[in-house]
């Protein structure tokens, strides 16, 4: 079938309040509970329940058919990134707010509509979070990502809405697309990026909006996933697509760890440097030994344990190389419509049962 959006067979398409979009790929064993917790939070306020499948490989498709939602998957498995699932589900969506949501994670149906109601006050706001439960408390990897990412999750106004919100279609329509298909990390930052150099605000409330259960990987092992996907590359193609634009300052100004990635390049650079330099090769010995140690030593200072000290310089490693390769990367449209099929079609949007959100 074609990746034509609903309606697009002459009918005007029927408007609704919201779309949730679950984006996913072999989410078999989460698909089930992010579709029903969907369905009853869409059920508080009117609209539909999308999955945009990236060409699963398990039975992810097969257990979704069962509900009355919207399927739409790419047309080519090659397609297949972060930036892309978010775009294909929007392209299909009809929600006049439209919610992103992972395929492990499970909505909170109190939500929607005091997000509703707190974009209906505040006109100036594209879009709105809430509080992300993680579950998974003792991989080292999220324990890490929730200490970086604790000024990005507290209420009140944010730069960007990691972990997915709910967005107002029209700002969305100003900023171009949803989410960059070339993205294979990052599409949340580029999206608020790109809204926020249009004038329009993001918002966290400090109430619960969903859970989330991550990746129980060891974290050497998540590493070497996310750079056999690619999604170690999204950093890098997030600033290729900026370069030269006026928003590549918001960039630059929020990303810190673009400044930890690029001093680590300098730090390779240094090393590669060192056995050029007119020392004894003892002295030079030595000299590259204390130079490589020198993140190691800092990270077991500040974290004052060799295991989280070490797992940080692998990351930063693993990233920078990853940014290289990120802004390697050949681009394609953004804008354009990602090829797709529809799978399924609803009976019809689900209608409110109450009107929290007036």
């Amino acid at each position: 079938m074609s990746g034509a959006a609903p309606g697009s067979s002459g009918l005007a398409p029927a408007r609704c309040q919201v779309s949730i979009v679950i984006k996913a790929f072999n989410e078999e064993s989460n698909i089930a509970a992010a579709i029903e917790s969907s369905l009853a939070a869409v059920a508080e306020v009117g609209g539909e329940v999308i999955l945009a499948d990236s060409y699963s490989t398990d039975r992810t498709v097969e257990l979704a058919s069962k509900y009355p939602i919207r399927i739409v998957q790419l047309a080519h498995a090659n397609q297949r990134c972060c930036g892309a699932g978010p775009q294909l589900g929007y392209q299909h969506s009809l929600g006049d707010y439209v919610y992103i949501l992972d395929g492990d994670m499970r909505m909170l149906r109190d939500f929607l509509p005091q997000a509703l109601a707190f974009l209906a006050r505040h006109p100036e706001v594209a879009g709105i979070g809430g509080r992300v439960v993680e579950l998974n408390s003792e991989s080292l990897e999220y324990r890490q990502r929730g200490l970086r990412n604790a000024a990005h999750l507290s209420a009140g106004e944010v730069d960007r809405l990691d972990g997915g919100g709910l967005y107002r279609r029209r700002a969305i329509e100003e900023s171009g697309y949803l989410s960059d298909c070339n993205l294979h990390s990052y599409e949340e930052f580029d999206l608020a990026v790109r809204l926020r150099a249009l004038g329009w605000k993001l918002w966290r409330l400090p109430v619960d909006a969903v859970t989330h259960y991550g990746h129980d990987a060891p974290p050497y092992q998540l590493l070497m996933r996310r750079w056999r996907t690619g999604y170690i590359c999204g950093l890098g193609e997030l600033v290729r697509a900026t370069a030269g634009q006026p928003r590549m300052r918001l960039v630059l100004r929020g990303i810190r760890e673009l400044r930890i990635y690029s001093a680590v390049l300098a730090w390779w650079l240094v090393l590669a440097t060192v056995p050029f330099w007119p020392l004894p090769a003892a002295d030079l010995l030595a000299l590259f030994a204390a130079l490589a140690a020198a993140p190691v030593l800092l990270m077991l200072w500040r974290k004052r344990a060799l295991a989280p000290a070490l797992y940080s310089v692998a990351s930063w490693c693993f990233n920078a190389a990853g940014l290289v390769r990120g802004l390697l990367h050949r681009r394609r449209a953004a804008r354009g419509p990602i090829p797709s099929r529809v799978l399924r079609e609803p009976p019809q949007a689900l209608e409110p049962r109450h009107e929290h959100f007036a």
